[in-house]
């Protein structure tokens, strides 16, 4: 038997051991905080059944209005100069526009920045497509759209009776904007109301963003 003094060494001991077991297990992955989620995306708060129609300069200092292209199918990109996923999309907005004009769509980009910073923006890149330009009266055509916290670059398209179809966004590629247009074009030509077009769109958009086998 042990003597009380080696008894109570060892009843420390094993107090100890106990002790730095139950913080080694408290410190596990399991019970360590959680690593922080990423942010989630950006979304309009409610796009708005209709477009809005506001007045913005464009590269020539003319205020223009988005009702100038009523009965068009609109394809509404906001961008910045800084925003590198906006000057990627550039390139692709510029053959969509193109493309498509002859079928009665039309490309707008609205700059919200600095009027000249994107004057010098445009000076030393092609932008075959009408941009206007507006700093707080850009933002504020940007909430028109539904965005209360506005994530650059987003686009909407809207059909030529004027009726937002969605909203995307982030960087828009050359397929997803297809689907969108496709689906547009069906509400266009009385095939399916806005409300199937919606619906196909989230479809097809989750189908392309689905990674294959």
């Amino acid at each position: 038997m042990l003597k009380p003094s080696r008894a109570a060494s060892w009843a420390a001991v094993l107090a100890i051991a106990a002790l730095a077991g139950v913080v080694a297990y408290l410190t596990s992955r399991e019970f360590l905080a959680p690593e922080p989620l990423p942010p989630a995306p950006i979304r309009p708060a409610v796009i708005p059944e209709r477009r809005p129609d506001f007045q913005l300069a464009d590269r020539n200092g003319q205020l223009r209005s988005l009702s100038e292209w009523d009965g068009k199918i609109l394809v509404v990109n906001f961008w910045a100069t800084w925003c590198a996923p906006c000057r990627r999309e550039i390139p692709m907005l510029n053959a969509l526009a193109r493309d498509h004009h002859d079928r009665g769509l039309e490309v707008i980009g609205i700059a919200v920045d600095f009027r000249e910073d994107v004057l010098k923006f445009l000076d030393a890149t092609p932008i075959d497509y009408a941009v206007l330009i507006g700093e707080q009266d850009g933002m504020d055509a940007a909430r028109a759209f539904g965005m209360e916290t506005i994530g650059l670059p987003f686009t909407a398209f809207i059909d030529s009776s004027g009726r937002i179809a969605t909203i995307h966004v982030g960087e828009l590629h050359r397929p997803q904007a297809e689907a969108i247009l496709a689906a547009v074009r069906e509400v266009d030509s009385g095939a399916i109301d806005i409300a199937a077009a919606r619906d196909r769109i989230r479809a097809e958009l989750a189908r392309l963003d689905t990674p294959g086998p």
